[in-house]
């Protein structure tokens, strides 16, 4: 039973819950032990809470998940899983989650439970509105990065991550809904209602649009927030950013992929490079200069 309960809480989705982590790294904080043990305890319970997301929506989604020739395979829509047995667990889980959260911070609770409430209409209702979907999703990682911004006492953390986070999950968002729309072809409205309301020729401009502006949004950041190293040295990572962005939409456009972003993520080995490259580089710039 634990078995299948994890499986439902979709672990691989947790790799999402990085974006905590932004706050105390692009504050130069990851050094300070009390603000990473705290923001750990941070990301842990927003794991727990999206996983618990992730129940309720399989719970709400069983018939649909049925048709679904990937989701059908889940333990709840299979039956490896109870309904009731997985209704006791997300219930247990949201009695611990909750008054952990106002422990670690009274805003980082308010944020976890608006994070919780806006999945849980994702789940009922706002899946279901093209445009609609792709945003929330995209607000659930500005959630995370606010999150982490709850958790410290900020000082050089930059508003334009939010803004880059914003267009990023965007990014990837529409990405996603074209892999689906691809997969499932004809019989799309049939799984995911919102494919209706879609066309690749639609998503295809928006993938556009949105990539360049990320693109945009992340150099400008480079040069002008504040606190950034004063040579402008931060422009270095550009280069490693455009290749995520180019070998996602590759990813998507060409073969086929991106129907599962965080799949990509763990197992792409060129978007791995890039990412962790990246990763290197900022921390040199951020802790060494």
């Amino acid at each position: 039973m634990l078995k299948y309960l994890l499986k439902t809480m979709r672990p691989k989705q947790w790799v999402k819950n990085v974006f905590v982590l932004a706050a105390i790294v692009f504050d130069r904080q990851l050094t300070d032990t009390n603000a990473l043990t705290v923001t750990i305890g941070g990301i842990i319970i927003f794991c727990l809470l999206s996983g618990t997301v992730y129940i309720i929506n399989d719970i709400a989604d069983i018939e649909a998940d049925r048709q679904h020739p990937r989701k059908r395979n889940r333990p709840i829509a299979f039956g490896k899983l109870s309904v009731s047995t997985a209704i006791i667990a997300a219930i247990l889980i949201l009695i611990v989650c909750f008054p952990a959260a106002y422990i670690l911070s009274p805003s980082f609770a308010l944020i976890a439970f608006l994070y919780f409430v806006m999945n849980l209409a994702y789940s009922k209702w706002l899946k279901h509105i093209p445009l609609i979907d792709v945003m929330i999703i995209a607000t659930g990682f500005v959630l995370r990065v606010a999150a982490g911004v709850s958790l410290i006492q900020v000082e050089r953390f930059s508003p334009w991550l939010y803004v880059c986070t914003t267009l990023l999950a965007l990014f990837m968002g529409f990405g996603k809904r074209r892999s689906e729309l691809v997969l499932l072809a004809e019989g799309a409205n049939s799984h995911r209602k919102v494919l209706d309301g879609y066309t690749l020729e639609l998503l295809d401009q928006m993938i556009i649009i949105v990539c360049s502006t990320t693109i945009m949004a992340y150099s400008l950041y480079t040069f002008f927030a504040p606190n950034l190293p004063e040579n402008n040295a931060m422009m270095l990572t550009i280069p490693f950013v455009l290749y995520a962005m180019f070998r996602y939409l590759y990813m998507v456009q060409v073969k086929g992929a991106g129907g599962a972003p965080e799949d990509l993520v763990l197992t792409d080995r060129p978007l791995q490079i890039a990412g962790f490259l990246w990763g290197v580089s900022v921390l040199i710039l951020f802790y060494l200069f």
